[in-house]
C-alpha cells in the first residue's frame, strides 16, 4: 500500500501527528526525512519500535520527538524486523513528558551542546561520592572537549551527557569554560548545473510548482543552493523524489538524477 504524506514538523509537532493514529489504533510505518531520517512502527496503535541512523528503541523515539524538521510519511500495514519498544504507548509518552521537562531544566545550565565545561577547583575538602558515569564524564571533561564530543566518545545520547554533567555542575565538580563554535566541515558544493538540472526535471512531472518544492526541500535540509554540499545531492534527490505521487514518474525522476549525479563532474 503506498505511502501517505503525513505533514511537516516545521508546522505541527510530531506528537500532533502521531496521536489520531495512536487513537484510530493504526498499523504502520511513520517516516521523517528531512537532514535526518527516523522511522517509527505502531502495531495496533502501539508503538513498538523507533530507529535513527544513531539509535533506536526507547532514545530514537525520544529523539525524533526533538525534531523540528522534516517531512513525514505514513504507510499502512508495514511491521518492523524487531521490535525494541517493549512497554506500553502510555509509559512511553509519559516518560517522553518527564525527559522534555528535565531537559528544559537542564538547558538553564547546558543550552548548547558546543559548551565546554572543566573540572572546577574545590574550596574545601569535602569528600564527594562520584558514580561510574559520573567519573566518564569528569576523565573527557578536560576544558576543551565540547558535550557534543563528550557524548560520541561515550556512545552516549546529547540528552544523557547532558544530564549527567549537569549533575555535576550542580555538585561543584564541573564549571563552564567557554563555548566554542563547531569547527567548520570541509565540503565540495555541487556545481552549478545541479539545481537547474533537477528543477528541469522536476517541471516535467509536477509542473510550474517544481521551484517551490525545492525551495520548501532546502529548508528542510538547512541549506541554500550556492552552497549546498555535494554529499547531500542524492538524500536531497530522494526527497524531492517524495513529491510525486506517480510512482512509475517517480521511478523516472530518481533513475535521471541518479544517472546524473554519478557522472563523474557533473556536480
Amino acid at each position: 500500500m503506498p505511502e501517505l504524506f503525513f505533514g511537516e514538523l516545521s508546522k505541527m509537532k510530531l506528537f500532533d501527528l502521531l496521536k489520531p493514529l495512536l487513537v484510530g489504533k493504526k498499523t504502520g510505518m511513520v517516516l521523517i526525512k528531512g537532514k535526518e531520517t527516523g522511522e517509527i512502527y505502531l502495531e495496533s496503535g502501539n508503538i513498538i519500535h523507533a530507529k535513527t541512523a544513531q539509535f533506536s528503541g526507547e532514545d530514537a523515539f525520544y529523539t525524533m520527538m526533538g525534531w523540528k524538521m522534516g517531512r513525514s510519511t505514513f504507510e499502512p500495514d508495514v511491521s518492523p524486523k524487531e521490535k525494541t519498544i517493549l512497554i506500553p504507548s502510555e509509559q512511553l509518552l509519559l516518560n517522553w513528558s518527564y525527559r522534555k521537562q528535565e531537559l528544559e531544566k537542564i538547558r538553564e545550565v547546558i543550552p548548547s551542546s558546543n559548551m565546554i565545561f572543566r573540572l572546577s577547583l574545590q574550596k574545601n575538602s569535602e569528600d564527594k561520592s562520584i558514580r561510574g558515569d559520573q567519573w566518564n564524564v569528569l576523565a573527557l571533561a578536560n576544558g576543551i572537549r565540547r558535550v557534543s564530543e563528550i557524548a560520541e566518545m561515550l556512545g552516549w545520547d546529547e540528552f544523557e551527557t547532558s544530564k549527567v554533567i549537569y549533575q555535576l555542575v550542580q555538585a561543584g565538580l564541573l564549571e563552564k569554560a567557554e563555548e566554542q563554535k563547531p569547527p567548520k566541515k570541509e565540503y565540495v558544493s555541487v556545481k552549478e548545473n545541479f539545481f537547474p538540472m533537477i528543477e528541469n526535471e522536476l517541471r516535467k512531472v509536477v509542473g510550474p510548482v517544481a521551484p517551490f518544492i525545492i525551495e520548501d526541500k532546502l529548508d528542510e535540509f538547512g541549506e541554500i543552493k550556492d552552497s549546498f554540499p555535494q554529499d547531500q545531492a542524492e538524500p536531497f534527490v530522494e526527497a524531492i523524489s517524495e513529491e510525486i505521487p506517480h510512482d512509475l514518474k517517480r521511478k523516472e525522476f530518481i533513475k535521471v538524477m541518479r544517472e546524473f549525479l554519478s557522472h563523474e563532474g557533473r556536480f
